[in-house]
């Protein structure tokens, strides 16, 4: 049998073979560079021919950028138009549209300067006037919504810097002189020049807010860190608040937008913490238990009235312990029946009924020493549950929710606190003193009341929130500059960890809760020694234009999407934004994409960085800076 030999396999090629498939290769490239029209090189600095250019961006940015190029070469080192992707003989009614064309928000016309959509003077009068019925939230339909920037006032300038701006503010930005003539006498407020004076003074406190808080301090601790949230209703121009944060006492400050033409302007302009409101038939838009002190001078509520109706709701907001300040009508009545020009039977009467409500809701009376009387709510209701055996008026409140505060009617019965086990204990937990029950696990999270809430959850966001705002602070470099924001909006509190953050700087934040996610956190805020408020986004906000210096939105756009139009929020955040105003837009990055495309239309300039963990988070933050522009002005 024939062997096979490897040897015949592997046997290498001679010197001729390579030689001759050299030559094969070289012959085959120049026949196809024949076939192609010729060789050409180019010379240095690009002259002459190429074969193919590839036009590409060096980066991404929030622009969208060229589309790429490509381009074959010719004879002769000429070039041919880019190629057209477009589709030329589609069949009829089958063309591709077009990208919608940006939508630019116009200037609404002058008279909108001092919108304010859920308190319109205009839609209000459709409304019974009934006990002030028509000055409470009455917010536009659909058809009837603006779509258009609230312009400012022609020369609009900057509100100074806290705290100078607690006493002067620009006649430009709020120009009315109504309460400077009605109220010339009692020292709120004068003209000087092109400036706002605000001497400290008020109706029952002629030598000024700040003597009259210490007569206060006489008769209750305003000191020692016992008192932090207050409440003034018929606030005037907020004096009262503004010389309390002195003290270092968050006051929430609240009057109706009536005859008194823009007296919650002006406390904003101060840079006080106020909104529009009254009371009237639907609930104060706070929770249960939320202020240590409720405050009334001269505020003109008819305390008495409709079985008390309007006392008992300031109970419910009051917490365990809590303080009612009342100053003016009919206190003290025996020295002023003359100048207030009533009789002393009627304000004798008025003042017996007043005391009868207060002892009907168990407070005991503290003093009552020259024109101020106060009043304390009991820390628990066990000997008032006992009483109402004798006290038939007003009953306990049976299956209503005592935070329940977005369009709740009032009711003439009292909001029961939870229940204790001692005549000594504190209903709902006792509250540490301030700056401590800042950082304190809140009593309501402690309690187990705020559902699937820890407290290591509490502690964390706390830490967190530090973080994040420290992360403002890098990226925005005004943020830590003294002066440059006074009032802040944070539209999802949720904990209030961001005004947390925050509080050692010269600056206030209204803390909003939205009535659509777990608005049970905002007694926790109040818990925490801060203020805030129910707020649905889709509505207005109960606010001026032009209130705010810096607003926080955090996953606002998540939580709204599919409920309303994201430029309805858009738009009333514009309206409450100061000129030169920032905002801090944190959600997702294809929503801040979608949300960018409205801003750019709205005189806004924006731009998308990264979260404070990273890019590679799909959390990312869209800040932004309002334009400055006023009425008149060409567009932006």
């Amino acid at each position: 049998m024939a062997k096979l030999h490897l040897s015949s396999f592997s046997r290498r090629p001679t010197l001729h073979q390579l030689a001759a498939v050299a030559l094969l290769c070289v012959l085959s490239y120049f026949a196809g560079v024949w076939h192609h029209g010729g060789l050409t090189s180019a010379p240095a600095g690009g002259a002459g021919g190429s074969s193919v250019s590839i036009a590409t961006t060096a980066s991404v940015s929030c622009v969208s950028p060229s589309p790429t190029v490509l381009k074959r070469g010719g004879g002769g080192g000429g070039s041919s138009p880019p190629l057209d992707f477009a589709a030329h003989h589609a069949a009829e009614g089958t063309e591709l549209e077009s990208a919608p064309a940006q939508r630019v928000y116009e200037a609404c016309p002058a008279k909108y300067s001092e919108y304010t959509p859920c308190e319109d003077v205009e839609r209000s009068l459709r409304f019974p006037r009934d006990r002030l019925m028509y000055r409470e939230r009455h917010c536009p339909s659909d058809g009837e919504r603006l779509r258009c920037l609230v312009p400012a006032p022609k020369g609009y300038r900057n509100p100074f810097p806290w705290p100078a701006s607690r006493d002067v503010a620009w006649f430009a930005n709020v120009p009315h002189k109504e309460l400077t003539v009605e109220k010339a006498v009692q020292n709120w407020i004068r003209v000087d020049g092109d400036k706002f004076r605000f001497p400290g003074g008020g109706t029952m406190f002629p030598h000024g807010a700040s003597a009259y808080i210490d007569d206060i301090g006489k008769l209750i601790p305003l000191h020692d860190g016992s008192i932090r949230t207050a409440i003034d209703t018929g606030c005037g121009v907020a004096s009262w608040g503004a010389y309390l944060l002195s003290r270092n006492i968050l006051a929430m400050s609240f009057a109706p937008r009536d005859s008194h033409e823009a007296q919650v302007q002006f406390a904003l302009e101060r840079g006080v913490p106020a909104m529009i409101g009254v009371l009237a038939s639907n609930r104060l838009t706070y929770p249960a238990r939320a202020f240590d002190m409720a405050h009334c001078s001269r505020c003109l509520i008819p305390w008495q009235l409709y079985d008390g109706l309007y006392l008992i709701e300031v109970d419910r907001i009051l917490r365990p312990g809590g303080y009612w300040i009342l100053s003016g009508p009919p206190i003290n009545w025996k020295k002023h029946s003359k100048g207030w020009q009533r009789t002393r039977e009627d304000l004798n009467s008025e003042q017996q009924a007043i005391e009868a409500v207060a002892k009907s809701l168990c407070w005991k009376k503290i003093k009552e020493v020259g024109d101020i009387a106060i009043w304390q709510k009991p820390t628990n209701h066990m000997h008032c549950k006992a009483s109402r055996k004798v006290i038939k008026s007003p009953p306990f409140c049976s299956n209503k929710n005592p935070d329940a505060a977005w369009y709740d009617k009032m009711e003439a019965c009292i909001s029961p606190l939870p229940e204790v086990s001692d005549i000594k204990e504190v209903a709902g937990g006792e509250l540490m003193k301030w700056p401590q029950r800042l950082t304190a696990v809140p009593p309501r999270i402690a309690s187990g009341s705020i559902e699937g809430v820890t407290d290591e959850m509490f502690k964390e966001d706390t830490k967190l929130w530090k973080k994040r705002v420290g992360h403002y602070k890098s990226v925005i470099s005004q943020f830590g500059q003294k002066g440059r924001y006074r009032n802040l909006l944070d539209m999802n509190a949720h904990f209030g960890g961001f005004a947390a953050a925050l509080v050692g700087d010269p600056m206030w934040v209204m803390n909003m809760v939205p009535t659509i996610g777990n608005s049970t956190t905002l007694g926790v805020i109040f818990e925490r020694g801060l203020i805030g408020n129910y707020q649905d986004w889709c509505e207005g906000m109960s606010t001026y234009p032009r209130t705010y210096d810096l607003i926080h939105a955090d996953s606002v756009f998540t939580l709204y999407k599919d409920r309303c139009e994201m430029d309805t929020i858009l738009l009333e955040m514009d309206r409450i934004l100061r000129p030169e105003g920032t905002v801090i837009i944190r959600d997702d990055v294809d929503l801040l994409v979608k949300i960018k495309s409205i801003t750019d239309g709205m005189r806004w300039n924006s731009q998308i960085v990264d979260h404070e963990d990273g890019p590679l988070v799909r959390e990312k933050l869209l800040l932004v800076v309002k334009t400055y522009w006023t009425l008149g002005d060409e567009k932006q």
